[in-house]
């Protein structure tokens, strides 16, 4: 029996009605959701063009009747994923006259690229978007970032920085600086190039979070940090005249 099929009837409700498991990659699948009387991906949704709409709140929330969402379920049911061969693809390549169609956590392993921006338009091996004008990189070139061997030549695994051109590095170690990019900037680990290098790596299918800052994400009032601290809360103040006294300086 194929895997899939292994994992689907194993996780049975708690796994994605669209790519059929549970725990795909939560950074390439996304959170899962309740739907309807459904678990779904994320990311799942957004690439099978279930799309979502911003609420007044500035939240984000399912735009899609029960029934709209019973139809879409029923068109992927009729479609078989090239990559893995199981039914129930609702991505389809975004070029013109091609249907292949697959699972998002199956795109990886099928050479396709997924574009977390603007349409997250989504391309099969054949059609997705190349670098252009990259030349082989130089023998014995090591990746930027786990300093092993990148190979003879530019593939879906290997990716060089459109920027200085010489910076190789493997895609799962650019997607990996990616997602922990955190507070610094997502830049080429050779020559620190930023924004080149984040519109080339997101056309190639990187995911690069847009993370807001925390205060917020969580609205909190960050104001209290730029009031002056006027108490020492040290567990043994050494201060003579007691814990609510300051230096003149310092």
């Amino acid at each position: 029996m194929p895997k899939r099929k292994r994992d689907a009837s194993s996780l049975q409700e708690t796994a994605c009605v669209l790519c059929h498991q549970e725990c795909a990659k939560p950074n390439s699948c996304g959170r899962i959701l309740g739907i309807c009387w459904m678990l779904a991906h994320e990311f799942c949704l957004i690439f099978a063009n279930i799309l979502f709409a911003e609420t007044p709140s500035g939240r984000e929330a399912l735009d899609i009747t029960h029934d709209d969402l019973t139809r879409k379920l029923k068109k992927a049911n009729r479609k078989q994923c090239f990559v893995c061969g199981e039914r129930g693809a609702a991505i389809t390549c975004a070029e013109s006259g091609c249907d292949r169609s697959f699972h998002l956590p199956c795109a990886v392993g099928g050479e396709c690229i997924t574009q977390f921006f603007g349409e997250h338009r989504s391309f099969c091996w054949e059609h997705r978007p190349q670098q252009a004008a990259v030349t082989a990189p130089a023998e014995d070139t090591n990746c930027a970032i786990c300093l092993k061997s990148v190979g003879e030549r530019a593939s879906f695994s290997t990716l060089v920085c459109p920027a200085c051109t010489h910076t190789w590095f493997h895609r799962g170690c650019i997607q990996l600086e990616a997602l922990n990019a955190g507070t610094t900037p997502f830049q080429c680990p050779g020559c620190g190039n930023s924004t080149l290098f984040r519109k080339e790596m997101s056309t190639l299918g990187i995911h690069i979070p847009d993370r807001r800052p925390a205060r917020e994400e969580n609205d909190v009032d960050a104001s209290h940090l730029l009031q002056r601290h006027h108490r020492c809360d040290a567990f043994k103040c050494f201060h003579p005249e007691g814990r609510d006294q300051a230096e003149e300086e310092g």
